[in-house]
């Protein structure tokens, strides 16, 4: 009988840790998206001097190359995987070029451009928020009359939108690219037929700028609202950055999966 009371205890209590973290995040979204219009939005707005510019460098640029490198890899070896099967089951790579594309352009590039900026930037927000709250310093922000969303996340949430966009058209074209060249050296594919965009659409290219989008906003939210309930000391900090890691890679996919299936249901087989 104990088991039973404990483990209905714990069960009720993980749903409403759960419910309670849900509720934070939604919270800290909407104060972003108000810090934003007390930022920039009206006449007289604050503005930190350089820090959206910071933050797109430290976003951007500093991820640039681990994004052309990773992707290009994976693009490279889906091509050689994909010319390998189809030479083995029906002998015609004509529509290899034809279908990466169409993948790449509406899920594949904003996806895993997105996954690697999870890790990559996600650990970062939330390294840097979670040890500027066990060493006190977001305290000091409140009590300076500076509400940290907007010192903190702000800049981050725009600089990541801008420059995940960015990132995910970077990242299509090195991935086609890499994977253009993969078919040309090692299966002898013709490139004007390997890069060929007939079947690419406009809602295509819309899919995949609105995942690109919204992976820009789910990342500084979900990095920023784990770095903020860091507590106590480095453990902490450590908490938070893995914390930050597994849910903007959570949301990441949660985001494909919902959008996709959105898009299929709008669209059906036109997609």
């Amino acid at each position: 009988m104990s088991f039973v009371v404990h483990t209905i205890s714990a069960v009720g209590a993980f749903a409403v840790g759960g419910v309670r973290a849900a509720l934070e995040l939604w919270m800290v979204f909407v104060g972003t998206i108000a810090g934003i219009w007390r930022m920039y939005g009206r006449r007289g707005a604050r503005r930190p001097p350089g820090a959206l510019v910071e933050q797109m460098w430290a976003i951007g640029n500093k991820s640039l190359l681990f994004i052309i490198v990773t992707i290009g890899f994976i693009g490279m070896v889906m091509i050689y995987q994909a010319c390998l099967q189809f030479s083995r089951a029906v002998g015609d790579l004509s529509q290899v070029g034809v279908q990466f594309l169409r993948l790449i352009v509406s899920d594949l590039g904003p996806t895993l451009t997105a996954m690697m900026l999870a890790t990559r930037v996600g650990a970062g927000i939330a390294a840097e928020i979670g040890s500027m709250k066990v060493t006190e310093q977001v305290d000091a922000l409140r009590m300076s009359g500076v509400l940290p969303v907007d010192y903190l996340l702000v800049p981050r949430f725009l600089a990541s939108i801008v420059m995940t966009l960015g990132l995910a058209i970077l990242g299509c074209a090195i991935m086609y690219a890499a994977g253009g060249l993969t078919a040309w050296l090692s299966f002898e594919v013709n490139p004007r037929i390997f890069f060929d965009t007939a079947m690419v659409r406009p809602r295509h290219v819309i899919l995949g700028l609105m995942k690109a989008l919204a992976y820009g906003a789910a990342i500084p939210i979900v990095s920023g609202f784990c770095g903020l309930r860091a507590r106590g000391s480095s453990e902490g900090v450590g908490w938070a950055t893995t914390a930050a890691v597994v849910g903007s890679s959570f949301a990441v996919i949660s985001i494909d999966f919902i959008l996709s299936v959105g898009a299929l249901w709008l669209l059906g087989g036109d997609l």
